[in-house]
């Protein structure tokens, strides 16, 4: 019987091997480069506005603003009107 590592019959030796080796590496590598990248968050699956937190809008920096007591409450309502007119009622079900 012909074995992988046969020499003399002019098999392909136990060097055939290294193909399936060669190959694990070289999908090994491109996992770990993926994978880093999308860590640090590159590549062209990151969203657009993946930079800014998810609850950075201007109405959670007002309201966050208006809890922290850094602006009153009258200077709250106007700022948060003015929101409105530009941007619409966001939350309450629909656009106004």
């Amino acid at each position: 019987m012909q074995t992988l590592a046969h020499w003399d019959g002019g098999g392909p030796g136990p060097w055939i091997l290294f193909v399936p080796l060669i190959w694990a590496a070289v999908v090994t590598g491109a996992v770990t480069v993926l994978r880093r990248t999308a860590r640090r968050g590159r590549g062209p699956w990151r969203p657009v506005d993946a930079g800014r937190p998810a609850g950075d809008s201007p109405l959670a920096v007002l309201g966050r603003r208006f809890a922290s007591g850094e602006i009153d409450e009258d200077e709250y309502w106007r700022r948060l009107s003015v929101l409105e007119e530009l941007f619409g009622r966001t939350g309450k079900g629909g656009a106004a």
